[in-house]
Parts: structure tokens; C-alpha cells; sequence
């Protein structure tokens, strides 16, 4: 029959196995993917071993590291590398295998080799630079020509980030007045999720990238696991491809990452990028003063040439004109003279036509009044002749009715009265008969 144990006896046997067949400390290497400490100043850590291959994990394990031991050894290691002690890094622990009743397995860290992890590093950030130097990418955004002065800039940074506000008070705070169009373009700084997130804000500036004429990445200082992400293969292909020119000023004075020996332009700090790209709008602005003043002279050059030359031929053009003056003026001399002579020839002849003109109209007119009397006299005389006075003076009677003379009877009636003149009297008669002639 089998021997029956509680759970208890059973985890105690476990402990016991495990002192015995582990009582030495071992050095380990492990890559940290989860890291908490509490308040007792206990640091709680999840170690993982990915397949090279493949990178899954393959291996995962607690460890532990006590307070008294975490208080010393974390400025340790992070003075030592330069690196935080945090996610997402490689570490060489020194550790012993414990096995409690309770909590079972877990790894009781009591040392740390920063070399290890600078070393893990090191040689993934060499790798990365001999994959981008194979592909023939490493050089290609810096073949791209970069803008005389760049003025509308596509921002990747945390937009909570120191790097950030350095960035933007020295660009749009410029002593000069410089204008520029900033558009900020999110992203995580740093950690795990850093690399995909600044890929991800180039593929939205790539969906406007005719728009602006730079792309700048910028972030502030750190230590060099928080700067890790940078030193990322992926990410510095993306910034090879780019159409653009990539700026960098990732704020990390002494170590190069990869990102900035693929980018355009490496700079030391987000405030260095800012200087730069207020140095290149001030350079064309001095040029242009150049190019002003350069354009002023030779206006003005050719102003002076052009008047001398103006000068010269208004002088040519007096001498030519006061001699085309004089020419002129003893042509109309000849031409006053002799327009004097025609105009006296025509006026005299026209006071001649006049004057015989004059004599030619009094001839006729007098004979034509002398006419016009005669024509006159005539009609006079016949006149007076027809008038009535002067048939009565011949002895004969005019015979009126209603005042208008009769010539005959037809328009008389029976009892009209009528009135006959003579030449010192008149008779009023009635008119007894009417007698008409009959019409033949």
C-alpha cells in the first residue's frame, strides 16, 4: 500500500530535497519580464529563458531579492551599467534555490553582474548594426537631400516628456521670430511597448508625408535600458525607409543608438535639434540679406551706368538738336517769307474779285430796282383804275345788299332791300320782282 502524506509533509520533503541536492548558490542568466517591489522594500521579480529561435519561453521562475540585499545591490548594478534595473533586460544573477512550505520555488538573488547585461546589450545592439550594413539600409536617409530651412516639422515624443517642452520652448521661443509648424505625433519613450509605438507614429506622419519636411524624434535623458529601444533593429529600418529626413536628439550624450546612425541628422538633445534647425532658417535668412544686398548693388550699378550713358547721349541730344534748331530756323525763315508773299498775292487778288464783285452787284441791282419801279407804276395804275371810287367817278352806280356789292339778282328775294351808290349819292330801293334768266 502506498504511503499517504498531506500536502504540507509533502512541500517539506520537497524543501529538504532541494537543500540537500542544492546547497550552493548558482550564476544564472535570465531576462526579467515582470519586477515589483513592495512596501517592506522586498523586490519581487518573474524570470523568463526565450528560444532564440523562435522567442517563445521556454523557462520561467520567482526570484526574490530581500530588502537588505535590494538596498544595496540595485545602486550596485545601475551605477556599475548605467542601465535600471527593470523589465526587460538581461541579467547574470548569483542566486540559491529555495523551496518554502507556502510559496513554494523561487530563487533567492544575493549578487548581480552589470557586465553581463552591458555585455547582452552590446551585442544585440552590434547585431542590429550588422543586419542594417548587410541590407545596404544604414546610409539611405542621409542620401535624401535635406531642406534648405525646414519649417513644418512631424514631432514623435511623449508629449509629458521633458525632451518635449525643451524642444518646443527653444524652437518657438527663437530670438529671431521664426515661425514653425509643429505636429506631434504620440508616442511611448521607453519599455516594452516603446520600439512599436515610435513605428506606428511613422506610419501616420507616412500618410501625410508630403506635408511636412522633416520628421524629428526626441527624448530626454536616461539611463541606457530606458534608452534600449533605440538601439532596436526594427525601428531603425523604419527610420532607413523613410522619404524624409529623420532628425534625432534622444539625449544621450555619450552612447550612439542605432536609431541615430540610421537617421539624417544626429543631434545630442531635443534642445540641440531645436538650435540646429534655428541655425539652417537663420543661414537662408542671411542669405537671402545677401542675395538682397547683392541684387541692391548691381540695381544700383546699373542705375549709375545707365544714367552716365543717359547723361552722355542728353548732351549728344542738345549739340544735334541746336544745330537741327538753327537748320530749322532759317527754313522757316525762307518759308515765313515766302508764305508772306503767297498770302499777300491771294489777298490782293480776292480784294480784286471783291471789288469787282461789289461793282458787278450795284450795276444790277440798280437796274433791277429801276425795273421794279416801272412794274410798280403799272400795277398802281391798275389798281386805281379797278377801284370802285374811280368807276363811280366814270358815271357808274354800284348797288349793294347787306353791304356786299351785287353782281346779279340770284341771290336777292322779294322785299330785300338794296342800296345803289353814285358818285355824290345813294338810292335805297325794295325789290319788288325778281326775274331770273333761264339757262340755255
Amino acid at each position: 500500500m502506498e504511503e499517504k502524506a498531506t500536502l504540507f509533509d509533502l512541500n517539506q520533503k520537497i524543501r529538504n530535497s532541494i537543500e540537500q541536492n542544492f546547497p550552493d548558490s548558482y550564476w544564472v542568466i535570465a531576462e526579467i519580464s515582470e519586477l515589483k517591489i513592495n512596501n517592506s522594500g522586498h523586490c519581487y521579480l518573474e524570470l523568463i529563458e526565450k528560444d532564440p529561435n523562435q522567442e517563445k519561453i521556454i523557462a520561467r521562475a520567482r526570484a526574490t531579492i530581500w530588502s537588505y540585499t535590494f538596498r544595496m545591490l540595485k545602486p550596485y548594478f545601475e551605477t556599475a551599467s548605467g542601465i535600471s534595473l527593470d523589465k526587460g533586460i538581461k541579467i547574470l544573477i548569483k542566486a540559491k534555490v529555495t523551496f518554502h512550505e507556502q510559496y513554494g520555488l523561487s530563487l533567492n538573488i544575493l549578487d548581480i553582474d552589470p557586465g553581463y547585461t552591458l555585455g547582452d546589450m552590446e551585442r544585440k545592439r552590434q547585431e542590429a548594426l550588422r543586419q542594417l550594413e548587410k541590407d545596404g539600409v544604414l546610409e539611405m536617409n542621409k542620401q535624401i537631400p535635406f531642406p534648405t530651412a525646414p519649417q513644418r516639422i512631424a514631432l514623435i515624443s511623449s508629449e509629458t516628456a521633458a525632451g518635449y517642452k525643451d524642444f518646443m520652448n527653444q524652437l518657438l521661443s527663437n530670438s529671431y521670430g521664426f515661425k514653425y509648424y509643429v505636429k506631434l505625433f504620440p508616442a511611448i519613450m521607453q519599455g516594452d511597448e516603446a520600439i512599436q509605438s515610435n513605428i506606428k507614429a511613422l506610419d501616420k506622419i507616412y500618410l501625410h508625408v508630403d506635408f511636412f519636411d522633416i520628421v524629428v524624434i526626441v527624448r530626454g535623458g536616461g539611463s541606457k535600458s530606458d534608452l534600449n529601444c533605440f538601439d532596436s533593429y526594427n525601428l531603425a529600418y523604419h527610420i532607413t525607409q523613410f522619404p524624409i529626413p529623420v532628425l534625432t536628439g534622444i539625449g544621450h550624450e555619450q552612447d550612439v543608438s542605432i536609431a541615430d546612425l540610421a537617421a539624417h541628422t544626429k543631434l545630442k538633445t531635443p534642445t540641440a535639434v531645436a538650435e540646429f534647425l534655428i541655425k539652417q532658417t537663420n543661414s537662408l535668412d542671411q542669405y537671402l540679406e545677401e542675395l538682397q544686398t547683392t541684387a541692391i548693388t548691381l540695381v544700383n550699378d546699373c542705375l549709375q551706368n545707365k544714367q552716365e550713358q543717359i547723361d552722355d547721349l542728353s548732351r549728344k541730344l542738345v549739340r544735334i538738336g541746336n544745330n537741327v534748331l538753327i537748320i530749322n530756323s532759317k527754313n522757316l525763315d525762307q518759308l515765313s517769307y515766302s508764305f508772306e508773299k503767297r498770302t499777300n498775292r491771294f489777298l490782293q487778288a480776292k480784294k480784286d474779285f471783291l471789288r469787282y464783285s461789289l461793282s458787278a452787284l450795284k450795276s444790277f441791282s440798280g437796274k433791277f430796282i429801276i425795273e421794279k419801279k416801272h412794274y410798280l407804276q403799272i400795277a398802281l395804275k391798275t389798281v386805281n383804275l379797278m377801284d370802285p371810287k374811280m368807276v363811280l367817278e366814270r358815271g357808274y352806280s354800284l348797288t349793294y345788299h347787306n353791304g356786299k356789292i351785287i353782281k346779279n339778282g340770284s341771290g336777292l328775294s322779294i322785299g330785300d332791300m338794296i342800296t345803289t351808290k353814285f358818285k355824290r349819292d345813294e338810292v335805297n330801293s325794295k325789290v319788288e320782282k325778281v326775274k331770273q334768266e333761264r339757262k340755255k
